[in-house]
């Protein structure tokens, strides 16, 4: 008996000590909570004065960084208005003041190249189309893609002399590292590994990781041609704004214009562009530009230039087959126009290109799209 109550007695006691850990968890928790609320009501009373969303809100990048961007010529402040109407999971002026801040955060040039002596523009191009054709074949969706471009040529603009045998490596690595920050299911290293056909080792990927990482300073957050293109066309596309985040475009008419932008990021002029004007350029040969103007705030000064340089990459396109939705297993009807499809890039990039330099040498002026092959194309 004496043997079995030392037990009880001691079962006891640490029933006692679990019950006060217990207790003790319960009250740092509500404790934590009521901090919480707290703090949320003064985020709150920061945020909103009148019912009306105050500016002066935390961002990534310094509100005077926009300031540069508002005295480029048809950026003006009062030209560059936000055209996002109210949202209920957030404040739409702060989305749309993070999102131009990202463009100055964001830095990117074919001025790149320069660095590179031993490049040319070609190898690029044959590299990103490549990665298309790896997205496509692990089902990847566009997003990873243009965040792998976008690390690429910010990563090539921190280098100096980059030998072109490195080029694949710096460009699966870019791919690594984007499908690790979009994908629910990124591929593995050693798949990634494997479609280099060896000239990659999963050990060379892991650590050239490292080094893009520290020279991007892990900034992996841009807003890329794709995402400032959803935003548009949604815009101009939404008749339900109580569900803004849902997809209400037309499917057919996406793909068409990401083909264009696929086809033009290849383009080493391309990075002479901002992102969010690049899209709203390939919006242009698509819809009128009033549209373009409504949701995306831009001017036709602003991308009048970066129209009438698309002209002969849209001109291609029209001599080749329509891009199509295609379909994938395991990924819905309503996702397959995310997922990064693969054309024959290189043949329409070589055909656009030279269009561009008889364009250049006056034989053909320059020639916004006429309101026909608006309607056609659409």
């Amino acid at each position: 008996m004496t043997r079995r109550s030392g037990r009880l007695q001691a079962k006891h006691e640490n029933g006692s000590r679990h019950a006060d850990k217990i207790a003790k968890i319960k009250k740092e928790q509500c404790n934590r909570k009521k901090t919480l609320k707290r703090l949320s009501g003064e985020t709150q009373n920061l945020r909103v004065q009148e019912g009306t969303c105050k500016a002066e809100v935390l961002i990534e990048t310094p509100m005077e960084g926009l300031q540069d961007t508002f005295e480029q010529p048809g950026l003006s402040q009062g030209a560059r208005p936000s055209p996002l109407p109210r949202l209920s999971w957030g404040c739409s002026e702060d989305v749309w003041v993070k999102m131009l801040s990202k463009e100055i955060k964001y830095k990117h040039t074919k001025s790149s190249l320069e660095r590179h002596p031993r490049l040319q523009p070609k190898m690029r191009a044959v590299l990103l189309d490549w990665l298309m054709e790896v997205c496509e074949a692990y089902v990847l969706h566009r997003q990873t893609f243009y965040l792998a471009q976008d690390f690429f040529d910010r990563f090539m603009l921190t280098q100096e002399d980059m030998q072109k045998e490195r080029l694949q490596l710096i460009g699966i690595t870019a791919l690594f590292i984007a499908s690790k920050i979009e994908e629910i299911y990124p591929p593995k290293i050693a798949e990634l590994a494997y479609v280099t056909d060896g000239a990659c080792l999963e050990e060379e990927i892991l650590q050239m990781e490292l080094i893009m990482l520290k020279a991007l300073n892990w900034d992996l957050c841009p807003e890329t041609v794709v995402s400032w293109m959803k935003l548009y066309i949604q815009m101009a596309s939404v008749y339900d704004f109580t569900n803004l985040l849902v997809p209400q475009f037309s499917q057919e008419t996406y793909i068409q214009i990401t083909q264009l932008l696929d086809l033009c990021i290849l383009d080493i002029n391309s990075l002479d562009f901002k992102y969010g004007v690049l899209a709203a350029a390939a919006f242009c040969h698509f819809i009128s530009f009033d549209v373009v103007q409504k949701v995306s705030g831009l001017t036709w000064e602003a991308v009048e230039s970066c129209v009438n340089w698309m002209a002969p990459f849209i001109e291609t396109m029209t001599g080749y087959e329509s891009a199509k939705l295609k379909d994938f297993s395991k990924v819905s009807s309503e996702d397959r126009h995310n997922i990064q499809t693969h054309a024959d890039y290189l043949a329409m990039l070589h055909e656009a290109q030279q269009k561009c330099t008889i364009r250049i040498s006056g034989i053909f002026p320059p020639t916004p799209p006429s309101s026909a092959e608006k309607s056609s194309s659409h």
